[in-house]
C-alpha cells in the first residue's frame, strides 16, 4: 500500500504516521553489529532497569542477571536483558518559525518534520518512547515522550498541528530561537536524547547556552535542513521579504554562511547533519 502523498507545503499526521514503514524497512535493511562477537548482527542492547525479556544464558552474559525462577522452571540457565537506559525517550524540537516557512522545491519546515519523524519512528521501533516540542512565533506545542506506535501518533499530531498554526501566523513578529530552544530542552526527561530540526535562523542571544543546556541533559544532535538555492544561490540580487518589508539583496555568500554555522557548532561540540530539502523520502531517488 503506497504512502500518502508528501506535499510540498503542508505537515500531516497521515503522512508523519505512514513514515513508521519507511523507517522500519530501513532499519531491517542497516543492522548494526551485535555487542556479543559470533551472533546475528542485531541492533544494540544495553543494561537499564527495566526488563526487556528473559532468555537463555550465552556467552559474554553477566551472571549476576541470572533469573533464578526462570532457570528452575527450564532447566537451564535463563538470563534478564534489561532495555538501556540512554535509549529510552527522544525529544523530537522543530522550528517551525517563520525563517522556516520557505524552500524552492518543499518548505524547510516539512523536510524537517520528516527527518524528525523518521528518527522518531526508528527509536520507537528500539522500543524507545518518543515525545516531540514545537516552537512556533506563538509559542510551543509539546508531547510528553510515550512508547510505541501510540507515542508517534501523539508526535505526529503535535507536528501537524504546529506547523498549521505556524502557517497561519502570517507576518506575525519572529521570535528568537534561543529562549524557546531552552524552554522545550526543559520538557525533555532527563537523560533523553534530544534532536532538533532547525536551521538556526535568528537565534537571539544566548543560542549557545540554550544548546549546551540540551547536551547537558542527554545526547544531542542537530538537523540542518539544506534548499537548493542555499548551496547554489543565483549571482544577482533578488527580491524578498525582511523583517521591515520587502527588499532587494544578493545571497551568493549563503554557502559561505553554512559552513561558517556548521563549523561554529563543530567548535562547541555539537553534532550536525544536513537534512536536503529536495529529497523525499518514499519517493524514486529519494536518500535511502
Amino acid at each position: 500500500m503506497s504512502s500518502p502523498v508528501a506535499s510540498p507545503v503542508a505537515v500531516t499526521a497521515e503522512r508523519l504516521i505512514a513514515l513508521g514503514a519507511i523507517a522500519a524497512r530501513r532499519g531491517r535493511e542497516r543492522p548494526e553489529i551485535a555487542r556479543r562477537p559470533g551472533t546475528t548482527a542485531t541492533r544494540p542492547r544495553g543494561q537499564g532497569h527495566e526488563i526487556r525479556e528473559i532468555r537463555p544464558f550465552a556467552d559474554g552474559d553477566d551472571p549476576r542477571h541470572l533469573d533464578a525462577a526462570a532457570t528452575a522452571r527450564t532447566g537451564a540457565p535463563q538470563v534478564r536483558a534489561f532495555h538501556e537506559d540512554r535509549d529510552r525517550a527522544l525529544m523530537l524540537i522543530a522550528d517551525f518559525r517563520r525563517p522556516m516557512l520557505w524552500g524552492t522545491r518543499r518548505l524547510r519546515s516539512v523536510a524537517v518534520a520528516e527527518a524528525l519523524a523518521l528518527a522518531g519512528w526508528q527509536a520507537s521501533l528500539d522500543g524507545g518512547a518518543v515525545g516531540a516540542a514545537v516552537l512556533t512565533d506563538d509559542g510551543i506545542l509539546s508531547e510528553r515522550p510515550a512508547p510505541r506506535a501510540r507515542g508517534m501518533a501523539k508526535v505526529a499530531g503535535c507536528l501537524a498541528r504546529g506547523h498549521a498554526m505556524a502557517l497561519g501566523l502570517g507576518d506575525h513578529p519572529v521570535r528568537p530561537l534561543a529562549p524557546d530552544l531552552a524552554r522545550a530542552g526543559r520538557l525533555a526527561p532527563r537523560g533523553a536524547r534530544v534532536l532538533l530540526g532547525s536551521a538556526l535562523d535568528i537565534p537571539g542571544s544566548g543560542l549557545a547556552a540554550a544548546l549546551d543546556g540540551l547536551r547537558r541533559r542527554g545526547a544531542f544532535r542537530v538537523l540542518l535542513p539544506l534548499d537548493p538555492f542555499e548551496a547554489a544561490p543565483p549571482a544577482l540580487g533578488l527580491p524578498y521579504l525582511a523583517e521591515t518589508g520587502a527588499a532587494i539583496g544578493g545571497f551568493a555568500r549563503l554557502p559561505a554562511a553554512r559552513a561558517e554555522r556548521r563549523e561554529w557548532l563543530r567548535g562547541i561540540g555539537l553534532a550536525a547533519e544536513e537534512v536536503p530539502t529536495d529529497e523525499v523520502a518514499g519517493e524514486m531517488g529519494a536518500a535511502a
